[in-house]
């Protein structure tokens, strides 16, 4: 039995302070993780229902984005099953939205990938600088670690690049 295809997609714009964070810890993910063939991070940017394409060739998808979900910011989220749509219909960025009509169209294909979205709630998407807030910096690691340990929940395994230690 062949290992399921895991992707690890990281949205946002990173023109827009905290909107960026999914892609900062995709960036920060693959300095620092090394993963089997079958696990791949990406790197998702705006682009919406164009990941279709990426959607669809996952078994397992991991999602970190920016999560509104009536918390404060810097609070850590994980959603799943029935709980995407409902927190996804709430958003303020139309990349959001755009990630939802992807992940619906690819269940008219028959192709949708178990799907988990870990994510943190954002200081800041307003205000135009590439760098995240020191808030929501200061959590990124703990934002990563979910995002791992969903990947290892999904059967997947990674090592740190400069230790060589492994989890899985």
């Amino acid at each position: 039995m062949s290992e399921p295809q895991i992707t690890i997609l990281g949205v946002g714009n990173i023109l827009y302070r905290d909107e960026g964070v999914g892609i900062r810890a995709v960036e920060r993910i693959e300095t620092l993780y090394a993963f089997p063939d079958h696990i791949v991070p990406v790197d998702g940017g705006v682009l919406g229902v164009n990941l279709m394409g990426v959607i669809s060739q996952a078994d397992k998808l991991v999602v970190i984005d920016a999560v509104y979900n009536g918390g404060q910011p810097g609070d850590l989220h994980r959603l799943a099953g029935k709980q995407i749509p409902q927190r996804i219909v709430a958003k303020n960025s139309l990349h959001q939205v755009d990630l939802l009509e992807a992940l619906t169209l690819c269940s008219a294909i028959d192709k949708h990938p178990e799907t988990v979205i870990v994510g943190i709630e954002p200081l800041d998407i307003e205000t135009l600088d590439v760098g995240l807030t020191p808030l929501i910096e200061s959590r990124l690691d703990e934002l990563i670690d979910m995002a791992l340990k969903e990947v290892v929940a999904f059967g997947g395994s990674y090592r740190r690049r400069e230790t060589g230690e492994t989890a899985d």
